[in-house]
């Protein structure tokens, strides 16, 4: 998606400017996994002209493949997000407007999931994608039947978005597309609202674990003390084993506040896919979730090396 936000901590068209960039929740996660050392390849569609190339561009230079993105017709459009920053006790504001995006037009057929995951070892998705109409939630589907038929490994962040739902009920759409997860991901917002899931802090990712049979969920918890200061930490749980493992609690004077939980999927996803010690792998994650909130924009621009120092520092 395109990204437009003001300068500085300027409220929405308070000055003529505003400063472009992309992202979205999937493309948070490909960037941040290529930034992490992996190769990621992001599958979308954009529209066949200058913003979707340049999309196309951006990507690229970020270290993601873009061979899978699909291109539409030239008249049709990106969706767009305007992000306005808050600051003490102002809260940040998101205005959509994607309807009609060249992705919510995406159907199955457009994509050949089978090749496209050929030799792929992870499969990532988001609640956003199937909240944006019949055909992105075919095409979710599509992807995670052909994961599972692979045995490539399913990672779904829950993502609630109140104002993509349209006082539609979640449940129904997701809980088919979230059953057998690898890993699911998200809070105590999304599990209620989206899975009509709630139980204390200390066992919710595990009622979630044996009710949709994933081997493991995590959970981030961001405690917002002001726009310019937060709390983040996170927790997760291993059905097999059982074992749960908290991370620290980071309190945070907010920079960015887009992109926190994202980073902390790629670095879940990262650290979990090289085998890493659970509770290594949720620390490494929160750390990297702590970081993106103080960077601009929705791209994690943290090192691997930076993020280690962090979780070394507060050990």
């Amino acid at each position: 998606m395109l990204r437009l936000s003001p300068p500085g901590q300027e409220r929405l068209f308070q000055s003529p400017e505003l400063r472009a960039g992309f992202g979205g929740c999937e493309a948070n996660v490909a960037v941040g996994l290529a930034h992490l050392g992996m190769r990621a390849d992001y599958v979308t569609r954009l529209p066949d002209n200058a913003i979707g190339h340049a999309a196309l561009h951006a990507l690229h230079a970020e270290g993601v493949g873009t061979g899978w993105i699909a291109l539409g017709g030239g008249s049709e459009r990106m969706g767009i997000y305007f992000v306005e920053p808050g600051a003490d006790i102002r809260a940040s504001r998101v205005v959509y407007d994607r309807a009609g995006s060249a992705f919510a037009a995406i159907t199955p057929g457009m994509v050949d999931w089978s090749k496209a995951l050929q030799g792929a070892a992870w499969f990532h998705g988001s609640g956003i994608t199937p909240a944006l109409g019949e055909g992105p939630r075919a095409g979710l589907a599509a992807a995670l039947a052909a994961a599972r038929s692979g045995r490539v490994r399913i990672s779904l962040d829950l993502n609630y978005r109140p104002g993509l739902w349209h006082g539609r009920e979640p449940r129904a759409v997701i809980e088919p597309l979230v059953q057998g997860a690898d890993l699911l991901i998200g809070n105590r917002d999304a599990a209620r609202v989206m899975l009509g899931v709630e139980a204390p802090d200390d066992s919710l990712a595990q009622r979630l674990a044996e009710r949709y049979g994933c081997r493991r969920v995590a959970l981030t918890r961001r405690e917002v003390l002001s726009a310019s200061e937060h709390g983040w930490s996170a927790a997760l749980y291993d059905a097999s084993s059982g074992g749960a493992w908290q991370s620290r609690r980071y309190q945070v004077r907010v920079v960015d506040r887009v992109g926190g939980g994202d980073s902390f999927a790629a670095a879940l996803i990262a650290a979990l896919a090289a085998d890493r010690d659970p509770a290594d792998a949720v620390q490494f994650a929160a750390a990297a979730g702590a970081l993106k909130l103080t960077i601009p924009g929705d791209w994690n621009r943290a090192t691997p090396e930076e993020i280690e120092q962090l979780v070394r520092a507060c050990a």
